[in-house]
């Protein structure tokens, strides 16, 4: 490791305490409520319709006044998932920067959650009524899970968020996706398993204890299904599924699924379900796809190969690549990982891509990339307004988008509510992540 980075880390350490103190803190007065599934009560009041409109009239109820448009963002800037906060920061900002829309300004409004749903709630709520025109880029599924529903009420657009859960693949004229969904980056991992040999009942997952890991396995049966495997190998899924619709944590049932707990570094748990779901039934996990983040996969793969398992582990485009390489190579892994992306690659020649990394130099990587895409996009549609901004116009000009932004398009028309449906693959090596070749596909399945 070098001292930069040993640097980084250790100063990362105080934010990650932090988010973790904030996270105690929620639970303990999660567990002074008589009902467990109520949320807890937040320092402002909840409402249906947020009138936004500040005390000297210089806010509007949707985020614009004469000189600014005010575009809101939350996400964690501190904590254990902070790169992935602060790098969607940074595309954003490096998007907007100078950026005029019929002579206004772009105001960005940042707020940190630590990548806890509760903070995302109150977070959410609080740049409601002070007043904001559009939700922009917002990091996480367990959080968007609490925020979506606040901006439904009060009719704020849900633009460009860092998930590809299916909480944001409705047909609701206020989600606006640029990026792939969960399903489309699994189904392809499973495809191309399938087509190195695994057989279905061979695929086996471990997720995230929460509604992101929850869209992870939804979508490891999808691709199943899509495969035509027999009622006898989803069963386990369904079962699992149900399980969790009733708000069970943990996994006391034996299933190819293993789980572990949001915001923590838990890992033996989840593996030692797979490894139980192996000796109870005579199958091996040859695949194990995973829906989690950066820190906790580098840690399980770790556990896996220091066990001496033969797992191909497969990772999100969520786990951040960067950082998931880094980890990987601390570790002194050098096979059997592959990731998905949904961004184009950071040395292609496409415009966009170009332009990414010649404003965002130092803090160019795949997370900032699609930062700096999903604010081009906004702010390309703001342009094409041709009357008042206001959300009835900018929606209706959603609808009607369709074209080239730096050699990516981008087709929001036919009702899509998604622009794009871009999913590479790479698999980890002594050198780094590199494109999955199809002469490879045996190789990493032996």
């Amino acid at each position: 490791m070098t001292k930069e980075k040993k640097r980084n880390k250790q100063q990362n350490l105080v934010p990650t305490i932090l988010a973790g103190c904030v996270g105690f803190m929620i639970i303990c007065a999660w567990a002074f409520i008589p009902n467990p599934f109520r949320p807890p009560t937040i320092d402002f009041k909840l409402t249906e319709n947020v009138d936004s409109e500040n005390s000297d009239n210089t806010i509007y109820k949707e985020g614009i006044t004469q000189q600014t448009i005010r575009l809101g963002s939350v996400l964690a800037l501190e904590g254990q998932e902070e790169i992935l906060g602060n790098r969607m920061k940074f595309g954003l900002k490096a998007a907007f920067n100078g950026q005029l829309v019929q002579g206004k300004k772009i105001e960005l409004i940042f707020q940190n959650d630590y990548y806890e749903p509760l903070v995302a709630r109150q977070k959410t709520q609080q740049l409601i009524q002070s007043g904001i025109f559009l939700m922009i880029g917002n990091v996480g599924t367990p959080t968007a899970k609490q925020t979506l529903p606040i901006l439904e009420k009060n009719n704020v657009p849900a633009v460009g968020f860092f998930t590809g859960s299916e909480l944001l693949r409705s047909q609701s004229e206020l989600i606006i996706n640029y990026r792939a969904s969960y399903t489309q980056e699994i189904e392809t991992v499973v495809e191309i398993a399938l087509n190195a040999g695994v057989k279905p009942y061979e695929v086996c997952a471990y997720v995230q204890d929460d509604s992101y890991g929850i869209s992870g396995l939804k979508a490891v049966r999808n691709a199943l299904v899509k495969a035509e495997v027999e009622e006898n190998i989803l069963r386990p899924y369904d079962q699992v599924l149900e399980y969790k619709e009733n708000r069970n944590k943990g996994n006391s049932l034996l299933s190819p699924i293993g789980f572990y707990p949001r915001n923590t570094p838990y890992v033996k748990a989840g593996y030692n379900s797979l490894k139980q779901w192996e000796k109870n039934t005579g199958i091996n996990c040859r695949l194990v796809v995973t829906a989690g983040t950066y820190t906790n996969i580098a840690r399980f793969i770790n556990l896996a190969q220091e066990e001496g398992e033969n797992w191909v582990i497969s990772s999100l485009s969520f786990s951040h690549k960067e950082e998931l390489k880094f980890e990987l190579e601390e570790y002194g892994i050098t096979e059997k990982v592959i990731i998905t992306e949904v961004v184009p690659p950071l040395d292609s020649n496409l415009p966009i891509v170009q332009e990414a990394k010649s404003q965002l130099k130092s803090k160019f990587d795949h997370v900032s990339l699609e930062g700096y895409i999903v604010g081009k996009m906004t702010l390309k549609i703001l342009r094409t307004i041709p009357g008042e901004i206001n959300r009835k116009n900018f929606l209706k000009q959603v609808a009607m988008s369709k074209f080239d932004l730096g050699g990516i398009a981008i087709d929001f028309t036919q009702g899509r509510t998604q622009s794009s449906n871009l999913v590479l693959i790479s698999v980890f090596t002594p050198q780094g992540f590199t494109n999955l070749k199809k002469n490879q596909l045996m190789a990493l399945f032996q």
